[in-house]
C-alpha cells in the first residue's frame, strides 16, 4: 500500500513539475527540412532548457503564411517567423523596412536592425501589433528565378511575366515594383505554380530555392539582390508578460543566438550555391543592378508607402 501511495505522489510531482514548463507554440511556414528549422531547434529550442517546453510546427501546417499575427493576437498562438510586410496593416511605418534595396549589404542590414535607430519602431509594434520582435535573423538576398530564356536585364524586360510573390499589399508592391505582374500565392504551392505554368517567376533567395528544390522547374536565376531579406522572430506580448523576467532573458538570449547561427549559415551556403545551381543546368547572371534599383526607388518614392516612413528614419539608415 505504501508502495502504490509513493509513486501516486512522485507521478502528482511529476505532473507537477510538467505544468510549472514555460509552454511555447511556434509556427513557420518553411517545411521541416529547411536548415531553418533545424537551426531554430536546435539554437532556439534547446538553448531554452528544461524549463520550458517548445513545440515548433513547420510547412503552415498549424497556421497558414500570412495568419500567424492575426493567432497570436487572439491567443491562440505564442511565436511565429514573420516578415515586416505583416505588420502594415496595423504599423503602416514598417513598411520602410520592406523597401527593395533599401539595403546596400548584409551588412548593413545588420546594422540597421539593431535597437538603434529602430527602437521606435520596435516599440510601436510592440504597442499596436501586441507581439515584441526579439531578433531579425537573415533568411538570405532575394533574387529573381524563372522559366523559360528570356532574358532579363532591367525592369521593362519583366513585362508581363507573373510573378509569384506572397500575398498582402506590400509584397504585391514589390513585384510591381520590379517590373513584374506580381500574382500572390502560399510559398507551399510554388513548387507546382512553376511546374504547371500557373506563374512564370518567383522571387526567394537561394537557399530557398535549393531547400524547396525550385530549381527542377526552373531554367534562370537573375541576381537582382532587391532584398537582403530577414524574418521577425517575434513573440506574442501576453506570452511575453507572463514570463518572468529571468525567463524573459533566457528567451532573448536564445533568439539572439538562433540569429547568429541563422546569419552564419545561410551566408556560408550563399557562397557555394551560384556554383550548384549552375551545374544542375540553369542559367545564372547579373542584370543591370542599378537600373532596377532606381526604378524600384522611384516607385516607392510615388507610392503611398512613403507617406508611411517615420520622418529622418530612411537618412538615418542610408547614413549608416
Amino acid at each position: 500500500m505504501g508502495g502504490v501511495a509513493g509513486l501516486a505522489i512522485l507521478l502528482s510531482v511529476s505532473a507537477g513539475q510538467a505544468q510549472d514548463k514555460v509552454q511555447i507554440v511556434y509556427s513557420d511556414t518553411v517545411p521541416e527540412t529547411d536548415i531553418r528549422t533545424t537551426i531554430l531547434r536546435k539554437e532556439f529550442g534547446e538553448c531554452l532548457g528544461d524549463e520550458f517546453d517548445f513545440k515548433s510546427y513547420h510547412g503552415a501546417t498549424l497556421f497558414k503564411q500570412g495568419t500567424e499575427l492575426t493567432a497570436m493576437q487572439r491567443g491562440n498562438l505564442d511565436m511565429a517567423n514573420l516578415a515586416i510586410f505583416d505588420f502594415y496593416n496595423q504599423v503602416p511605418a514598417t513598411s520602410i523596412l520592406g523597401t527593395a534595396y533599401l539595403f546596400r549589404d548584409y551588412d548593413h542590414m545588420r546594422k540597421v536592425m539593431r535597437p538603434e535607430p529602430l527602437a521606435d519602431l520596435w516599440k510601436e509594434i510592440e504597442e499596436k501589433a501586441n507581439v515584441k520582435v526579439l531578433a531579425n535573423a537573415y533568411i538570405g538576398t532575394r533574387h529573381l528565378n524563372l522559366r523559360g530564356d528570356r532574358k532579363i536585364m532591367e525592369p521593362a524586360d519583366l513585362a508581363g511575366v507573373k510573378l509569384r510573390m506572397p500575398g498582402g499589399e506590400g509584397w504585391q508592391f514589390v513585384g510591381e515594383a520590379l517590373g513584374a505582374n506580381p500574382t500572390p500565392m502560399p510559398f507551399t504551392e510554388v513548387y507546382t505554380g512553376l511546374q504547371t505554368g500557373a506563374i512564370d517567376a518567383q522571387d526567394n533567395p537561394l537557399t530557398a530555392n535549393k531547400s524547396m528544390k525550385f530549381h527542377e522547374v526552373t531554367d534562370q536565376i537573375v541576381l537582382t539582390g532587391h532584398l537582403i531579406a530577414n524574418n521577425q522572430h517575434t513573440i506574442s506580448m501576453s506570452k511575453w508578460n507572463s514570463m518572468t523576467p529571468d525567463q524573459q532573458a533566457k528567451v532573448q538570449e536564445c533568439a539572439l543566438n538562433f540569429e547568429a547561427a541563422l546569419d552564419a549559415e545561410t551566408l556560408r551556403q550563399e557562397a557555394e550555391l551560384v556554383t550548384f545551381f549552375e551545374s544542375e543546368g540553369l542559367t545564372v547572371y547579373e542584370p543591370n543592378k542599378e537600373a532596377f534599383r532606381n526604378h524600384v526607388l522611384e516607385k516607392y518614392k510615388a507610392s503611398k508607402f512613403s507617406a508611411d516612413w517615420p520622418e529622418g528614419l530612411l537618412d538615418k539608415i542610408n547614413a549608416l
